[in-house]
């Protein structure tokens, strides 16, 4: 007996004290390296602590559903979510129950690196918490945090594509004639609408993954781009890991992750682009007449099964208090109720299916890619694990192969049963299945990772030694020359029509028969040119429309018309008024698709649609209307024919605003940038460009430049907090540095250990 306690007290509790040396080099980019996992989780949570302790310390208490108790119910989050929908949304997601199913199906690796990142940022909280936490983060609701809380923060990342985007819905579906605890708002499902709309944009990305037959050397090169948020729980972290032996892998991760989730190793790299698949479905149930909480399955009345979930909210008297709702679900998922949308009557009530709430495979996944040796073992990491949630992988090696996965977790519903399933008349954009009958679930695949999902040898993936590339678009075209083609709706949709990034990209690429070598520089200008591609196709257009008879309207369009012929059809900081009023125009026409002069065809989906068709008096007088709207816009913010670019589009950290380039990628600006009015009339950085690197490889391994937009740490007070920005508003790239000779000949190289022994912690020697 003493023997088995002994062994079970062990398996709790490390034989030894976790240390980490946190080598960091320019713009404070941190270096781990320890000897396990437990001393890497250790060492990434620590140095993390150092940079973003309080944006993790609010992230926690969201995830958490604890917002309303410390902030008050009506505050917004950071997604400008109330925050008892957060907490209510967020106590439904994380159970304790399914907290600990999550936790048990991880591997030992994957437990020790997050018991290690727990620990690690507990020991630099209780450090700083004797200097003086900083002015953001001080209260009682700055705690330590345990595996439990990085396990809540991976599931808020794994529904970020489904059920995370109807949170709203959840929360505040009630049965009819019942009375809600929570209002349906309309300003809060205004809010909700836009989100999902702007989910792409938010999160999209572009990759450019070149192989041997276009590369300037014969080896891979990859351009990782992706668009992210600036500000919250999916702000990436730069940083590079080393296990001696078993792990060295630098890049990019989500707060909270202890593993690289878009970077290269010494034989590989790789990125992701939010996908097009679907990975959740609705269905609509068919109610007993008799009772709304009651559903007609295959003719049998089924009850919906009913969870109470309980948040404690703070009272304007600053006392705290217990609002308890009900929640209900059918056998397809919880019940979602959108005003107008979605409603919960006595006839219909709508169920969500998330396939990613099952997926417990997610850090597993990413920590297994961050080890693979080979373009082939990533693959075949990808097929059998299946824990990638939502987003494409582009990965290059060092022998010149480039790959396309579109490998994601994606309900199993083929063309055939979603016709037999579902309502034509709601198109393929949200997918509704009937729930009334069995025959509708999903189907199950032996050869998947998870019941109900596609097994990975059906779901599309390219292996090519020219290119691939993505921006968001399905599967179709990530190489012309080799288009994807036969999957369900669900994966992939050919036919469609190409983003502007898309097509810009493919520009860029060059055609079949037509294609010189591709260098680093080439890649990089991709972004950095700051081309509006959709400038491209119609302002020839615009500037015929302004030489013609504009009538009475001619003396206020001048200025704007003048403004377009002295733009350059860039979006650089010196770009000038010509950009805003582009914006302003396209913006309002694309709303309509009749506007093309050609139309658009899937067999030169890379060329259409093209060309403003002003010559269509609707055409005309839509292009007219805009055109005038946008001059009072313009007007109302006080802009001038001089103002630049650089002087509207900013980002605010610390009392200092830096002027950013880019713009939407609506308009086929690869540098996508997604910005929000200010009071002052400015714009303000919310997301776009994130993490950005090109990794090339030579006979010796890697050679990467990068830069992470918003710099490394959300901390105002930091020194590193404004670094990089200021160098991507003037395009400059810098070396990462990989090997052992690179970091430590870094000018700012400076060595920290920490370690789990009290003595040991926080020692600093500088080079």
């Amino acid at each position: 007996m003493f023997f088995g306690l002994s062994v079970s007290a062990h398996a709790f509790s490390p034989a030894t004290a976790a240390s980490a040396d946190i080598r960091r080099t320019g713009f404070g980019v941190p270096h781990i390296r320890a000897e396990n996992e437990r001393g890497l989780g250790f060492g990434i949570g620590y140095a993390y602590a150092q940079d973003n302790l309080c944006l993790l310390a609010n992230e926690v208490v969201t995830v958490n559903g604890e917002r309303s108790r410390y902030f008050g119910p009506e505050q917004l989050t950071v997604e400008q979510r109330e925050n008892r929908v957060s907490d209510m949304f967020f106590t439904w997601l994380n159970t304790p129950e399914a907290v600990q199913a999550f936790w048990q199906a991880q591997p030992t690796p994957v437990r020790d690196l997050v018991e290690g990142y727990a620990a690690g940022y507990n020991r630099y909280l209780a450090e700083r918490r004797q200097q003086g936490l900083p002015q953001q983060c001080q209260g009682e609701w700055v705690r330590d945090i345990a595996a439990q809380d990085v396990v809540r923060l991976t599931r808020r990342l794994l529904v970020e594509g489904g059920v995370g985007q109807f949170a709203e819905a959840l929360a505040g579906a009630t049965p009819p004639q019942a009375t809600a605890a929570i209002n349906h708002d309309s300003r809060a499902y205004q809010l909700a609408d836009a989100r999902q709309q702007r989910f792409a944009l938010d999160r999209g990305s572009n990759a450019v993954a070149v192989g041997s037959e276009r590369s300037f050397n014969g080896r891979g090169m990859l351009l990782a781009n992706p668009h992210f948020p600036w500000v919250g729980g999916m702000r990436f972290y730069q940083m590079h890991l080393t296990i001696p032996g078993k792990l060295d892998v630098m890049g990019a991760a989500l707060p909270g992750l202890p593993m690289i989730n878009i970077g290269f190793n010494q034989h590989l790299a790789w990125t992701h682009t939010v996908d097009s698949s679907k990975h959740f479905t609705l269905y609509r149930l068919q109610l007993d007449p008799k009772d709304p909480t009651r559903y007609l399955l295959d003719g049998q009345s089924l009850p919906m099964s009913k969870q109470s979930v309980t948040v404690q909210v703070k009272q304007a008297d600053g006392q705290v208090t217990a609002v308890t709702r009900d929640l209900y679900s059918s056998q397809f998922g919880p019940i979602v109720q959108w005003p107008g949308k979605l409603d919960w009557d006595h006839q219909y009530a709508y169920s969500l299916r998330d396939a990613n709430l099952e997926n417990d495979r997610v850090l597993n996944q990413w920590y297994t890619m961050n080890q693979a040796t080979s373009l082939e073992q990533l693959q075949a990491s990808v097929h059998k694990i299946q824990g990638i949630p939502w987003v494409n992988t582009l990965a290059v090696d060092d022998k010149g192969q480039t790959l396309y996965m579109n490998l994601s977790v994606v309900p199993n519903v083929n063309a055939e049963k979603l016709a037999r399933c579902s309502d034509p008349r709601m198109g393929t954009q949200m997918i509704v299945l009937d729930g009334s009958h069995s025959a509708c679930a999903w189907d199950i695949d032996p050869n998947a990772a998870q019941k109900g999902i596609y097994a990975a040898s059906q779901l599309p993936q390219l292996l090519r030694k020219d290119f691939v590339q993505h921006s968001n678009d399905s599967a179709w075209l990530a190489n012309p020359a080799q288009p994807l083609t036969g999957f369900s709706p669900l994966i992939s949709q050919e036919g469609q029509p190409l983003g502007w990034r898309s097509r810009y990209a493919l520009a860029r690429l060059g055609n079949p028969g037509q294609q010189g070598p591709l260098g680093v520089k080439d890649l990089q200008h991709m972004v950095m040119d700051d081309q509006v591609y959709l400038a491209t196709q119609v302002l020839p257009d615009l500037l015929r429309f302004c030489a013609g008879d504009l009538g009475a309207d001619a003396q206020a369009l001048q200025p704007l018309c003048a403004s377009l012929k002295a733009w350059d059809g860039r979006a650089n900081l010196d770009s000038r008024l010509g950009l805003v009023h582009f914006q302003n125009i396209m913006q309002t026409l694309q709303k309509s698709s009749d506007i093309w002069r050609v139309a658009f065809d899937p067999k030169d989906a890379r060329h259409t649609p093209r060309g403003l068709a002003v010559e269509q008096p609707a055409v005309a007088k839509a292009l007219r209307e805009a055109m005038l709207a946008s001059v009072v816009m313009t007007n109302k913010m006080g802009l001038k024919a001089d103002t630049r670019w650089g002087d509207i589009q900013v980002v605010s950290s610390g009392g200092q605003q830096t002027p950013i380039h880019g713009g939407p990628g609506t308009l086929g600006i690869y540098n996508a940038i997604q910005s929000v009015p200010r009071e002052d009339g400015k714009l303000e950085v919310v997301s776009g460009t994130s993490y950005l690197q090109v990794v090339t490889f030579d006979e010796k391994g890697p050679h990467a430049q990068g830069l992470l937009a918003f710099s490394l740490s959300s901390d105002p007070a930091s020194k590193y907090s404004r670094d990089q920005t200021e160098a991507f508003s003037k395009k400059q790239w810098s070396v990462l540095p990989f090997t052992e000779q690179q970091i430590k000949a870094d000018p700012q190289y400076q060595v920290q250990n920490v370690s789990e022994a009290a003595d040991k912690g926080g020692k600093v020697a500088a080079r």
